[in-house]
């Protein structure tokens, strides 16, 4: 009996101590020792915790790419009412992932308790010509978030990122000029130019869903003073006020703000927020002034302008 209690108090005591995601039960019962976590052949099951489920989104994160779109999410993960997925699920722009059926997709979110909305982020959603009719046909009343930056910015954050990503797979790279010039003139056909082209793909969102429907964060202002953006947004998803500016502090090393909740500290990847290297001023000129336009028609688009150059 003795043994039996000392049995029952160890798991409570587990229970309790787990992550609040998920309850973590080793098969037979019994903890695996130190550095048998690692081996493929020990996986735990997942129980997740009483009188929670799992739902589809209710919001989604569409993009875009290098907009803020990380920051946008842990920022307002901070919310005790938001259930956020930790991975880009990609299920609206990716056949392979779509023809797996909407049930899958619901088993991809986190759990949640009643009061909790489910977000997921999936930045190329955006500029996916197929995404936003899918989402449609799941939800049509569903409240997209669309966060956007200075889409010259952008371009060289996308360039960036991608050179980083080969470098650490050994693979070779070019100067980012060798990308956006092609036989002496500006390659409007590389992607990360097209993915800049914001009035391009609004239109085919406008198309499937209004502009009520889509709330349009500012992510060079998140960047700088996130709170206001971020207290936008409760309001656009009829979230209780719950974001305060205690949970930000400006982490002088890295250049930005990270997140303060629940007594813990933390701050976007290492890999947010790199450093982007100098373009040719010609080279740079030619971008910004074949967006410039595209950033008009944009503008007429939404009913409202940003401070892009």
């Amino acid at each position: 009996m003795a043994n039996l209690l000392s049995y029952v108090l160890f798991l409570v005591l587990r229970t309790y101590a787990a992550p609040p995601e998920y309850i973590q039960v080793w098969p037979g019962g019994s903890t695996p020792a130190p550095g048998d976590v690692d081996n493929e052949t020990v996986t735990p099951s997942l129980v997740p915790p009483p009188g929670t489920s799992k739902h589809k989104p209710h919001s989604i994160i569409i993009g875009v790419r290098k907009g803020g779109t990380r920051a946008l999410l842990e920022m307002l993960d901070i919310h005790p009412e938001v259930a956020a997925a930790a991975t880009e699920v990609h299920f609206f722009d990716w056949d392979e992932n779509y023809a797996k059926g909407f049930e899958w997709y619901r088993e991809q979110m986190p759990y949640s308790y009643p009061n909790q909305i489910t977000v997921e982020k999936t930045p190329g959603y955006f500029t996916s010509p197929v995404a936003p009719a899918r989402i449609h046909a799941m939800n049509s009343s569903i409240r997209l978030l669309l966060i956007l930056r200075d889409p010259t910015e952008r371009v060289i954050s996308d360039y960036t990122q991608v050179y980083f990503n080969r470098l650490e797979n050994h693979k070779p790279v070019q100067a980012i000029e060798n990308m956006l010039v092609k036989n002496g003139a500006l390659n409007t056909r590389y992607k990360a130019i097209q993915r800049s082209l914001y009035d391009v793909h609004m239109r085919n969102w406008l198309q499937h869903f209004p502009l009520e429907q889509i709330h349009i964060v500012d992510g060079d202002t998140l960047i700088h003073d996130p709170l206001p953006e971020l207290q936008r947004v409760e309001r656009f998803l009829d979230l209780p006020p719950r974001i305060v500016a205690s949970n930000f502090y400006f982490n002088q090393t890295k250049g930005f703000y990270c997140i303060r909740s629940d007594g813990h500290e933390r701050c976007l990847h290492e890999s947010k927020g790199r450093p982007h290297p100098p373009v040719n001023s010609t080279v740079l000129r030619q971008l910004r002034l074949y967006l410039r336009q595209h950033n008009r028609n944009f503008y007429r688009l939404i009913g409202r302008t940003f401070n892009w150059q």
